[in-house]
């Protein structure tokens, strides 16, 4: 399945001219922040025109090499705007990692909407969301399961998101080297969490979450 501007199309048709659509990165994880990222994608933008775009697919399904090629390409295009929100483990541990993870989705859409506002007199006025959730802003909005793999701009948003999360934890792995966090990003792989058993965990790691 290729992701495509059907929800969107359906969306302006209606006289939503600012869709913006949501995904995240980082619910599984052992340590470091949940990331989210909201794109929004002016109305006149052509898919079929851009052969680099017409390769985004959600990022599970893209190779490392490829999400940094698209990053480039999404994160300066003259048609998509983008906004991130991050929340930290500690905060993580605090709420938990649902109520986090629609924390940063919020703050994502705030970021968002500032950036559009430099630019030019419009608000958000639609979201669409991947997965079962739903946040309390005043804008109306849309769930659907798996949509990193069926909505354009939410497969554009899962890319920017696990790119940047990815740039984190390969920050996090000169702190803390031990744990090879450059290679599994803080998942609970069999190499993570043996070295969580040798070496115990640092001051990254969710606390909330069982860690051996």
């Amino acid at each position: 399945m290729r992701p495509n501007l059907k929800e969107e199309k359906k969306l302006w048709k209606k006289g939503f001219r600012r869709v913006a659509c949501l995904d995240e990165v980082g619910r599984g994880p052992l340590c470091g922040p949940v990331v989210a990222c909201a794109v929004t994608i002016n109305k006149g933008f052509n898919l079929s025109g851009s052969s680099n775009l017409n390769q985004v697919r959600d990022s599970k399904k893209l190779s490392a090499k490829k999400r940094e090629e698209l990053y480039r390409v999404l994160t300066c295009h003259q048609d998509i705007e983008w906004g991130i929100g991050r929340v930290s483990e500690k905060v993580i541990d605090r709420i938990n990692i649902f109520q986090a993870t629609k924390m940063a989705m919020e703050k994502a859409i705030k970021k968002l909407q500032s950036k559009i506002a430099k630019v030019r007199p419009s608000s958000i006025d639609y979201l669409i969301l991947d997965g079962k959730i739903a946040l309390k802003v005043d804008i109306p909005q849309k769930s659907i399961v798996k949509a990193d793999e069926k909505v354009f701009s939410v497969a554009c948003a899962s890319i920017i998101a696990k790119v940047i999360r990815d740039r984190i934890m390969q920050r996090y792995d000169k702190k803390y080297p031990v744990y090879g966090l450059k290679k599994h990003k803080g998942y609970p792989t069999v190499f993570h969490k043996s070295m969580l058993k040798k070496y115990g965990i640092s001051e990254i790691h969710r606390k909330s979450f069982h860690l051996t």
